[in-house]
């Protein structure tokens, strides 16, 4: 039968969090189920690199999903007439999006609904996107997915969804993140840190990423110790930066903190393997991927005490609270001066990554959707 596949965010050196979702579930799922035909529904020229596997068969529908009024157009015109076009059975979402112009059953990825507790995070229009049609996808789709018992629970809470419509689909981290040898971790540090240790974080500069707080609390650790540690920030500049950018040019050691841009996910794999520590405290996250690629780079993690993280990082992780500075601040001490410590949180790391891996992520997501299809 013809499944049909929103895959506007599989895009070419710039999957995000969505993005690499629907890359490691889609690329197990078609090649494991030939007997189905994929149609791959994207807004924009596309990769060959994603159609992994000859039951695929890729479709480009205008417009281009830029914005949210192009998104309304998209879903609500082109989705539902190229749905029917294509004969399609069920209409799976990695991004939450559904059509509601299209009577196809549909399952949806609702990775989290960190846009109704903090919308002043996101541009008008995108907010009132959001907290517009999600509740409507919630009650249309057929099953839900998420990441998280949070954001399962959260979910049901706000939009009043039945537990047993649910699913709990957990993600994974890329192979490629491993522990790595002495003289690469000598060499990445020579390139990015001026052979520095360093603690690292990793996710787009985004408010609800907490980096303005991040930074403060590096601040404060600098003038609270001698240490030559500095901070490596990957990840691209989105909205709202205004904040980030007057903490930094206000910090006296500004000097130590590198921002490095977006990586190759090669790159990223020998700069994470080589941080002293993973300092990730957003004040919201679905589920968390540079927790769990830190656990299997073996680096251990600072991560925010709220929503989804502790879920994620278990017992594995040293915990601050993202709306405090200094608990932010303690942490990082905490990190930088026991070395045993770092050590025991490393060991715990390496149980608590096995709950986790794209293998088990791609066969529940087909358990659901194979669900839907059967209701």
């Amino acid at each position: 039968m013809n499944i049909v596949v929103n895959t506007r965010l599989l895009l070419k050196n710039k999957l995000e969090g969505i993005g690499w979702f629907s890359y490691e579930t889609l690329k197990r799922i078609t090649t494991q189920h030939p007997e189905h035909q994929f149609i791959f529904f994207f807004d924009r020229p596309f990769s060959e690199e994603f159609i992994f596997s000859s039951n695929i068969k890729p479709v480009v529908i205008a417009p281009p999903t830029r914005h949210p009024f192009l998104w309304y157009l998209w879903l609500e015109q082109s989705v539902p007439k190229n749905l029917m076009k294509h004969g399609a059975r069920l209409f799976f979402s990695p991004d939450g999006f559904l059509s509601l112009s299209s009577p196809v059953p549909s399952v949806p990825v609702i990775h989290d609904i960190n846009f109704v507790h903090r919308p002043q995070d996101l541009p008008y229009f995108t907010r009132k996107f959001y907290n517009t049609f999600f509740p409507i996808y919630a009650q249309k789709a057929h099953r839900i997915i998420t990441v998280s018992e949070y954001s399962k629970n959260d979910i049901c809470k706000s939009y009043n969804i039945e537990p047993s419509k649910i699913d709990v689909v957990y993600n994974g981290s890329n192979s490629l993140y491993n522990p790595i040898d002495e003289e690469t971790k000598k060499r990445t540090k020579n390139t990015y840190s001026k052979g520095s240790d360093y603690f690292i974080f990793i996710g787009s500069l985004h408010p609800r990423k907490n980096i303005a707080r991040l930074l403060e609390a590096f601040e404060m650790f600098k003038k609270s110790t001698s240490s030559s540690l500095k901070l490596l920030i990957v990840g691209e500049a989105m909205f709202k930066t205004k904040d980030i950018q007057k903490i930094y040019s206000e910090m006296s050691f500004k000097d130590d903190v590198i921002f490095t841009g977006r990586l190759s996910p090669e790159d990223l794999r020998t700069v994470l393997g080589s941080a002293l520590a993973l300092t990730f405290v957003p004040y919201f996250e679905g589920f968390g991927i540079p927790i769990l690629e830190a656990m299997y780079a073996n680096v251990p993690v600072i991560a925010s005490n709220v929503t989804s993280m502790p879920e994620v990082a278990g017992n594995a992780a040293i915990y601050a609270d993202p709306f405090s500075v200094d608990s932010i601040k303690d942490a990082m001490l905490k990190m930088a001066n026991d070395i045993t410590l770092r050590a025991d949180l490393i060991e715990k790391a390496k149980e608590q990554r096995q709950k986790f891996s794209w293998d088990k992520t791609a066969d529940k997501v087909w358990n659901s959707i194979e669900t839907a299809l059967n209701s």
